[in-house]
C-alpha cells in the first residue's frame, strides 16, 4: 500500500497506537507489581523482625536467652542471605545471638548517622553478605528488662526472591500481553480493512467510469458513503448535460453559419477570376477559422470531463486508409506500441489532429509517412497534469522537412511556407490551439526520415485513478 493510501494510514496509526499502549500497560503493571512486592518483602522483614523480638529474652545468668522460630528453613541454612542478630547494647555485655544461617560471619552495617530510624525507631537499608547476596536489613532496638537493659534486632532477606519474582511476573507479562497484542492488530486489522472495503469498491466503480466502462457509480454503499456516490452520480449526469447542451450550441451555431458561407461562395463564381478568386480564399479562410473557434469552444465545453473518450486504434486506422486512398502514390505506415489505447479526448477532436497532420505530410512527402503512438511523459509542475497517463503520438514524412526558423513561422495562423501548394495556413495552429486545449503539447523537428516531424502529446486514460 502506497504511504499516502488512507488504509495504510489508518493501519499504520491503529497499530502504532496499539503497541505503545501495551508497551506503557507492561511498564505501568510491571512497576505496580515490583512496587507490591517490595512493600510485601518489608511487611516480611518487619514481621519476622517482631517474632525475634518476641522470643529473645534475659536469662536468670543475665546473657540473651531465645530461639526465635520464623518457620523458613533460609535462617537455618548457611549463606542464603536470610538471618536474624541480636546484640546487646551499652553496658549490657553478653554473647549476641545469631541464626545458623549467619554463623560467624559479619554484616557491613552504615552507621546511625548515614541511615536514621524513622517514627517507629526502625530503620531499612540494603547490604552484599560476604557470600555475595543482596539481602535488605530490617533493625530496631528494645528495651528487654525493668533495669534498662537493651539489644539490638536485624533480620535480613535475600533480595534475589524480589527479583526472581518481578522477572517471571513480568515474562509471564509480557508473553500474554505479546499474544493478546498480536491478536489485536491482526483483529484490528482485518476490521479495518472490513470497514474500508467500501472506499475500496468505490475506487474501482470510479476507474470503471474513467475507463468507459460505466456511466455512474453502482453499487451498495455504507451510509456514510452513500450520500458521496449520489453526488457524484449527480455531477456526471450534470456534467453530461452541460456538454450535450454545448455540442448542441455549437451545432446550430455551426448550421446558422454554412448557409450564409455558402451564399458567399456562389456569389464568388459569378465575379471575374481575380475578384473570385480573392474572395473564395478569404471565404475558405473564414470558414476554417469559424471552425477552428467552434472546436475551441467544444472542447472548452468537455475539457476535463470524465465522459471525453477516443479509441485510438479504430481511428488512426480509419484515416490512414482514407489517406491511402487519397494518395496512392505513397506509403503510410501505422505502429501501435500499445494497441487498444484510451485517449482522454473527443473522437472528432482526435480525428481532426491527426487528420490534419496527415493531410500536411502527405502534401509535402516523397514516397513515405510514419505514424506511431506510444507512452510519454508531461513536463509540468502540476500534480494533477504529470501524474496522469500520456501518450505520444508523432507523424513523420521523408520530405523537405523545415528549418527551425520555418517551424515558428508555420505555427502561426493563417501563414504558409509554399503558397505554390493548396491550402489555408490554419491546419497547424489549429492543432496546436486543439491539443493545448486538452493541456498537450504539440512541437515540429526534423525526422529521420529526412522530412518533418509532429510529435503530440496527448491525455490518456487509465482504469487507475490517481
Amino acid at each position: 500500500m502506497r504511504s499516502n493510501s488512507l488504509t495504510a494510514r489508518v493501519l499504520l496509526l491503529a497499530s502504532a497506537w496499539s503497541v505503545l499502549a501495551l508497551v506503557v500497560i507492561a511498564v505501568v503493571i510491571s512497576t505496580l507489581y515490583r512496587q507490591g512486592v517490595e512493600r510485601s518483602f518489608t511487611d516480611l522483614l518487619r514481621a519476622q523482625l517482631y517474632n525475634v523480638i518476641n522470643s529473645v529474652t534475659i536469662s536468670n545468668e543475665n546473657t540473651l536467652a531465645g530461639s526465635p522460630q520464623l518457620g523458613d528453613l533460609r535462617f537455618s541454612q548457611p549463606d542464603t542471605g536470610w538471618y536474624w542478630l541480636v546484640e546487646p547494647l551499652g553496658n549490657f555485655q553478653t554473647a549476641p545471638l545469631v541464626s545458623s544461617s549467619l554463623g560467624a560471619s559479619k554484616l557491613a552495617v552504615p552507621s546511625i548517622l548515614d541511615v536514621p530510624f524513622d517514627n517507629r525507631y526502625e530503620r531499612y537499608y540494603t547490604l552484599t553478605d560476604q557470600a555475595g547476596n543482596r539481602i535488605q536489613v530490617a533493625e530496631t532496638e528494645v528495651v528487654l528488662d525493668g533495669e534498662g537493659r537493651a539489644a539490638r534486632f536485624r533480620v535480613t532477606g535475600n533480595l534475589n526472591v524480589v527479583e526472581d519474582d518481578v522477572r517471571d511476573f513480568s515474562n509471564s507479562l509480557y508473553l500474554a500481553l505479546a499474544v493478546f497484542g498480536v491478536g489485536s492488530l491482526v483483529v484490528n486489522g482485518l476490521a479495518i480493512l472490513y470497514s474500508l472495503r467500501p472506499l475500496d469498491h468505490a475506487r474501482v466503480a470510479l476507474g470503471k467510469i474513467r475507463g468507459g466502462e460505466a456511466e455512474r457509480l453502482e453499487g451498495e454503499f455504507p451510509r456514510e458513503i452513500q450520500p458521496l456516490a449520489h453526488e457524484i452520480n449527480a455531477l456526471i449526469e450534470s456534467n453530461r448535460r452541460i456538454v450535450e447542451r454545448a455540442r448542441m450550441q455549437v451545432g446550430n451555431l455551426a448550421h446558422s453559419l454554412k448557409t450564409p458561407i455558402a451564399v458567399l461562395l456562389n456569389e464568388a463564381r459569378t465575379l471575374d477570376n481575380q475578384h473570385g478568386d480573392l474572395v473564395r480564399s478569404q471565404v475558405d479562410a473564414m470558414q476554417a477559422q469559424v471552425q477552428s473557434y467552434l472546436s475551441r469552444a467544444r472542447i472548452a465545453a468537455q475539457r476535463g470531463s470524465i465522459l471525453a473518450r477516443a479509441e485510438s486504434e479504430p481511428a488512426l486506422e480509419r484515416l490512414i486508409r482514407v489517406m491511402r486512398r487519397l494518395n496512392p502514390d505513397k506509403a503510410f505506415e501505422l505502429d501501435l506500441h500499445q494497441p487498444g489505447t484510451l485517449l482522454a479526448m473527443e473522437q472528432q477532436d482526435l480525428e481532426e489532429v491527426v487528420g490534419n497532420l496527415l493531410e500536411n505530410a502527405a502534401r509535402f512527402a516523397d514516397k513515405r509517412i510514419v505514424v506511431r503512438m506510444t507512452t510519454g511523459s508531461h513536463p509540468s509542475s502540476d500534480p494533477d497534469i504529470t501524474r496522469r497517463a500520456w501518450i505520444e503520438l508523432t507523424v513523420e514524412d521523408d520530405g523537405p522537412g523545415l528549418e527551425p526558423d520555418q517551424i515558428t513561422e508555420a505555427l502561426k495562423r493563417g501563414r504558409r511556407l509554399d503558397e505554390s501548394r493548396p491550402g489555408t495556413g490554419l491546419g497547424l495552429s489549429i492543432v496546436s490551439e486543439v491539443v493545448s486545449e486538452y493541456h498537450g503539447k504539440f512541437t515540429l523537428s526534423r525526422s529521420e526520415l529526412g522530412g518533418l516531424k509532429a510529435t503530440l502529446l496527448l491525455p490518456g486514460l487509465s482504469k487507475e485513478l490517481a
